[in-house]
């Protein structure tokens, strides 16, 4: 039976209003950016999960024998996926990417609930309401940990996985403490009370990316701090700073046997490419990918690779 379609959230109507009115605009470069990313939306779906309407998006054929669902970052959103989704739709692959509860054009929780057990339970209540059947998942940076968190309950509907930017995470009495609050400060009292997005690619230029980026990209990129609820950042850094979470990562990995990919960017210093190669040991049926001349946003940095490398995995554990 087909699920009810949820009324568009405000954030995606605000959204859309400023991309008609830049629309209308004299500058070709907005104009042309605008039409994109209206024509994006038009695959935009929004659904009720466990009490909060979500939005995803859902592009490709319907009936494609392959689907990936693409699972975004912390302080992200779905479009960081856009360059992946148009070149797995042109292989003919369906793809679903949404934005987690608090995130992207997604309502935010009112009880601020933003741990990993609830995102992933989000996600059990997209694959059954939508009705994927077996899939494919690709995730970066805080996405794994939600992708795992399924797949440690549902592995049989799991198909590969392919992670980027994901590692074992060392931890100490210094991190636990001083890391959660200056990564808080960063993104909460600075990046996402910039009004101009230069200062915020300059950051992400000097910490994260090894390549210069598409002013598109930037912009994407940009409008994310401000799409996510303040309180998921607080949460998602304690938890993903915390000895239970850190000490935890190899038994999630190792517990479930589906095939997975793990891909790091060489340049990488938030996720090391060394701590990606450690983790990946820990799987019971890992590969491990190392991409020269790239740093931790490699969605954007450098998005033909990694899609390319996406679609490796669905070719090769495709189930046919």
């Amino acid at each position: 039976m087909p699920h009810q379609e949820s009324s568009p959230t405000q954030k995606f109507i605000r959204y859309r209003q400023e991309l008609l009115e830049l629309q209308a605009s004299q500058d070709n470069a907005a104009v042309k950016r605008a039409s994109y990313e209206l024509l994006l939306m038009e695959k935009s779906c929004f659904i009720e999960l466990n009490g909060i309407v979500h939005h995803y998006h859902d592009s490709g054929p319907k009936d494609a024998a392959q689907t990936v669902v693409l699972i975004h970052g912390w302080d992200c959103w779905w479009m960081w996926w856009h360059h992946v989704i148009r070149y797995l739709n042109d292989k003919g692959i369906r793809t679903i990417a949404y934005d987690m509860r608090g995130h992207g054009w997604s309502d935010n929780d009112p009880k601020n609930h933003y741990h990993i057990d609830f995102f992933a339970h989000d996600l059990n209540e997209l694959v059954i309401k939508v009705g994927l059947g077996q899939f494919h998942v690709a995730a970066f940076s805080f996405g794994p940990f939600v992708a795992l968190d399924y797949a440690r309950v549902h592995p049989e509907l799991i198909r590969s996985m392919t992670f980027f930017n994901f590692g074992y995470l060392h931890n100490s009495e210094f991190i636990n403490k001083a890391a959660s609050t200056t990564i808080t400060f960063v993104f909460n009292n600075l990046l996402r009370k910039l009004t101009w997005w230069l200062p915020a690619y300059i950051f992400a230029r000097l910490v994260l990316s090894k390549n210069t980026v598409m002013l598109h990209d930037i912009l994407i990129g940009f409008k994310s701090l401000g799409l996510c609820a303040p309180e998921a950042i607080d949460q998602t850094t304690l938890q993903i700073t915390s000895f239970e979470l850190t000490g935890s990562v190899p038994d999630m990995v190792s517990s479930v046997d589906i095939p997975m990919l793990f891909v790091a960017g060489e340049g990488d210093t938030i996720m090391t490419s060394e701590n990606t190669k450690k983790l990946k040991e820990y799987a019971r049926n890992g590969r491990y990918v190392c991409v020269p001349d790239c740093g931790h946003l490699i969605t954007v940095e450098l998005p033909e690779t990694a899609s390319e490398l996406i679609w490796g995995q669905v070719k090769a554990f495709s189930g046919v």
